[in-house]
């Protein structure tokens, strides 16, 4: 099955900017045969929608292959032209755009499958922490320190379904870095596009970006954009209404203690 890259306007079919433009045949050119300097998996090439673009067709990548690069003996041929060389140059441009996409596909499609239990779980847990946390609004004044218990088990468990799903996204967000880093952000491979490529719905996932998981203040509590961010966060704001309503009622039997 052929590959192609897709156009974008103003850009060539390839994702490349248009710096090659066909130029006149010289003896030279007509006398060296570049083909034994293809891509493995190239097909040919041929005139794109306007005039100097150049759409480049290959067989399916899978994404195990070595990362596409130009010969080193194509570099170093100095019976080629310019055109030829930058002929070449755009096509192994174009196929490291398809190779990054199939190794994104295929390293990503399995983490974005163990991602999707892992959100259920979070939705889960973060569901009964909502729930715990609204049964003070009519639990009796008796059954605080009950309910303050059953509210510090509902925080443990969200904090954890949090982390679980943050280690997976963590890798995912590496992955995408990668793809981006090979292909150019123009040309990036949105998760969320490989997720309805396997039947995921992930209109409700949050995968901060990758530097929300490895930066330096990635470990100061409730600051950064990670789902245990955004966990602790919602603890702390809960636990500061606690103590609000503490001071408010001037309970003195339940210490600061048990709300720190």
């Amino acid at each position: 099955m052929a590959e192609l890259i897709p156009l974008k306007t103003p850009l060539d079919d390839t994702g490349l900017m248009p710096r090659y433009q066909p130029g006149t045949t010289t003896r030279a050119a007509m006398a060296t045969d570049i083909s034994r300097y293809h891509h493995p998996l190239f097909l040919r090439s041929e005139p794109g929608r306007y005039e100097g673009w150049v759409t480049y067709s290959f067989r399916a990548f899978t994404g195990l292959e070595e990362q596409p690069q130009m010969p080193m003996e194509a570099i170093r041929d100095t019976t080629l032209t310019r055109e030829q060389s930058t002929e070449l140059s755009n096509q192994y441009e174009a196929a490291r755009v398809l190779w990054s996409k199939a190794r994104l596909r295929h390293q990503a499609g399995p983490l974005l499958k163990q991602a999707a239990p892992l959100w259920e779980a979070w939705t889960a847990a973060h569901g009964q922490l909502v729930a715990v946390f609204r049964e003070f609004w009519t639990i009796e004044d008796s059954r605080w320190r009950a309910q303050l218990l059953r509210l510090t088990d509902a925080e443990l468990a969200a904090e954890s379904a949090a982390e679980a799903f943050d280690e997976i996204a963590e890798k995912l967000t590496q992955l995408t870095e990668e793809q981006i880093r090979v292909a150019g952000e123009d040309e990036d491979l949105p998760l969320s596009t490989i997720a309805k490529e396997l039947g995921l719905d992930d209109s409700d996932w949050h995968i901060a970006w990758h530097g929300a998981y490895t930066s330096s203040t990635a470990s100061w509590r409730g600051i950064g954009d990670r789902l245990i961010d955004k966990v602790h966060k919602e603890i702390d704001a809960q636990r500061e209404r606690l103590r609000e309503v503490q001071a408010m009622a001037g309970d003195k039997d339940l210490s600061d203690s048990e709300l720190v």
